[in-house]
C-alpha cells in the first residue's frame, strides 16, 4: 500500500450533491453529520468526490465502510486518505473497489483497522 491517495475523479460541491441525489442541501448536511456521506473542505468549499455517489444515492456501502472507519478512530480527512489510497492486494484503492462490487473485502479491511 503506497501513502499517497489518489484524487478522486472529481469534487462536487453539496448542492450539485443534493441535485444529483435529488434532495435537498440541508438532508446532505445531515448525511454528512451522520457519517453517512464524506465530505471535505477543498479550495475553501465542503466537497465531496463525485465517485462516492452512485445517482440517485449515496454508493451502497459506504455508510457502513464510514462507521467502521470512524469506530476506528479516523477522521473524515484520514478516511478519505484510506479509501482513495491504492492498494496493491486489493487491487486498487478501497473506493474503487466500493464501485466495483467488492464490498465484502473492503468491510473485512477496515473493521481490521479498529484491533
Amino acid at each position: 500500500m503506497t501513502d499517497t491517495p489518489n484524487e478522486p475523479a472529481s469534487w462536487l460541491p453539496l448542492p450539485d450533491v443534493a441535485e444529483r441525489l435529488d434532495m435537498p442541501v440541508n438532508r446532505v448536511r445531515q448525511l454528512i453529520r451522520e457519517g453517512r456521506l464524506l465530505a471535505l473542505r477543498r479550495e475553501g468549499v465542503l466537497k465531496t468526490p463525485v465517485d462516492l455517489i452512485d445517482s440517485p444515492m449515496v454508493l451502497k456501502h459506504l455508510p457502513g465502510v464510514l462507521t467502521l472507519l470512524h469506530d476506528a478512530g479516523y477522521n473524515d480527512e484520514e478516511a478519505f486518505r484510506w479509501l482513495y489510497t491504492p492498494d496493491d492486494s486489493l487491487p486498487g484503492a478501497p473506493a474503487e473497489a466500493l464501485r466495483d462490487n467488492r464490498a465484502t473485502e473492503v468491510k473485512r479491511r477496515a473493521q481490521a483497522l479498529g484491533f
